[in-house]
């Protein structure tokens, strides 16, 4: 088994391309295990600022296999998302081995988030999980990658100051938006989405002291989310923004659609040996892949939840109600979802102040470097720990075969030296041994056998892990030396636009 992952996130991409790449994400993973042979799990993690698959493959693979297998699956992303194949491939950055484990460990504890120390990405990666197990894509090494990694980040959150702060994105977000607000107990807030973000919102308003609270689904789940969080459910938005001092918007309805609009092909006998032999590294360049068949177009056809004309309907009914003020008071939007709920036009509208994820990622503020360092500390021994437990299961393989290499000896010995000692006896005339005679030669032998086992078995077991170690070795470095392509292509690409 080699664990691959495939990442991208607000550090290598800016946030518009996070978008679009990740359009269709929640049906990847099943996508990749059902059309390629040798991918016996995928877990993917998909979040407002990063897209990332994480992927175990059953079977060898050399640096050039692991470009073939990150090509397919860059076809798979594009053919769900609307981007091209070479954009896909040149997005993501490739770790194998042991990088696998340091990174997906460093996200779960908040330490690559784009508020670092934030929490929420712990729950997110659990989810993550949970998801995989939904739709049986997860495998027995995955399952303890990622129950390791949410361990590791607890630990984190506990023993260090890292997440002591209440550090998340709704609350860098809340931040931005108290200096243009009444004081929260006289604020009016509106929610747009009940997912895992609207949830954290409200807990989030109420600790500042906001109590009115309100929320819509497009979904229709607005009146369930209401009942179990405490708050009024509303069935007119327009009407609600006309009311409100603060939007919160997270209900990532735009990925979704693009997702509902994607359908998965059968893959046939051929099509699936042809894509195992890919991933193996039997074939060269890239082929014609089945998967996602996209039937409307890119994501970036899809309307937003709220668009400026929504917002204007609305500024013109609360000036109404103002009356004789002379002004409406203003209305703070904070659009928390990567694939944009909010019109970014809005910004135009007078009264209104929208702030999105670039927003928040420009206004992160930093982390003392102590704090960062005592978290990296448990990361990357957290990370050691779980690697040489999996080098060391690779290398049982090999002890196991010595041991059963040795269990046939001990069985020929046994039986010779039992039937020496019938021969004795016989040659006495004596009657042939008893049981409690062989189990007495049978000890005897396990214990010589064994003993001169132990050296053996320490020796088979290191080679076996040094020639693990030396083969991820030679992946990892392959795997870098992809990124660093992908890198030196989005740089070319960048000073294109520019």
């Amino acid at each position: 088994m080699v664990l691959l992952s495939l990442t991208a996130s607000h550090r290598e991409l800016d946030l518009d391309a996070l978008e679009r790449l990740s359009t269709g994400s929640s049906s990847v993973g099943r996508v990749v295990v059902g059309s390629c042979g040798p991918v016996a799990g995928a877990v993917v993690i998909s979040t407002c600022n990063r897209f990332e698959l994480y992927l175990d493959v059953d079977a060898p693979l050399s640096g050039d296999s692991v470009r073939h297998a990150t090509r397919h699956v860059a076809e798979l992303v594009a053919r769900s998302s609307g981007v091209t194949g070479d954009v896909a491939a040149r997005s993501f950055t490739v770790r194998t081995g042991p990088e696998v484990t340091e990174h997906l460990f460093a996200v779960a504890a908040g330490l690559d988030a784009m508020v670092v120390g934030e929490r929420e990405i712990a729950g997110q990666v659990k989810r993550s999980l949970a998801e995989a197990r939904e739709q049986e894509t997860t495998s027995k090494t995955l399952e303890l990658l990622f129950q390791t990694a949410s361990r590791t980040s607890k630990r984190v959150g506990t023993d260090t100051e890292l997440g002591a702060a209440g550090r998340s994105v709704v609350a860098l977000a809340l931040d931005l938006a108290e200096r243009e607000l009444p004081p929260w107990d006289g604020t009016r807030a509106v929610l747009i989405g009940t997912g895992s973000y609207a949830g954290a919102s409200v807990a989030a308003l109420r600790a500042r002291g906001c109590d009115d609270i309100r929320v819509y689904s497009q979904s229709g789940r607005a009146e369930a989310f209401a009942e179990s969080h405490g708050v009024q459910p509303v069935d007119s938005l327009i009407e609600a923004l006309a009311d409100a001092d603060l939007v919160v918007s997270c209900s990532g309805a735009r990925g979704r659609a693009a997702a509902a609009t994607s359908r998965v092909e059968p893959v046939g006998t051929e099509q699936g040996e042809r894509l195992s032999a890919m991933v193996a590294g039997n074939l060269g360049g890239s082929t014609e892949l089945p998967g996602l068949v996209t039937e409307n177009g890119p994501e970036a056809s899809l309307g937003h939840v709220l668009d400026a004309a929504a917002l204007v309907r609305a500024r013109e009914r609360a000036a109404d109600r103002a009356g004789d003020e002379p002004e409406p008071r203003p209305l703070v939007i904070l659009d928390l979802a990567l694939h944009r709920d909010v019109d970014p036009g809005v910004a135009d509208v007078e009264g209104v102040l929208l702030f999105d994820l670039a927003t928040l990622k420009a206004h992160a503020p930093a982390v003392a470097h102590d704090v960062v360092a005592h978290a990296q500390r448990i990361v990357d021994s957290a990370a050691r720990r779980f690697e040489e437990t999996r080098l060391g299961r690779e290398a049982d393989a090999a002890v196991i075969a010595l041991l059963d290499e040795a269990e046939v000896r001990v069985v020929a010995e046994i039986t010779e030296s039992v039937a020496r000692l019938t021969a004795e006896l016989a040659a006495h005339g004596e009657p042939g041994p008893d049981e409690a005679d062989v189990d007495v030669i049978a000890r005897e032998v396990r214990k010589r056998v064994h003993a001169e086992l132990h050296d053996k078995i320490v020796d088979v077991r290191a080679r076996a892990t040094a020639e693990a170690r030396a083969a991820e070795a030679a992946l990892v470095q392959g795997a870098e030396a992809l990124t660093m392509e992908a890198s030196a292509h989005r740089d070319a690409d960048s000073s294109r636009r520019r």
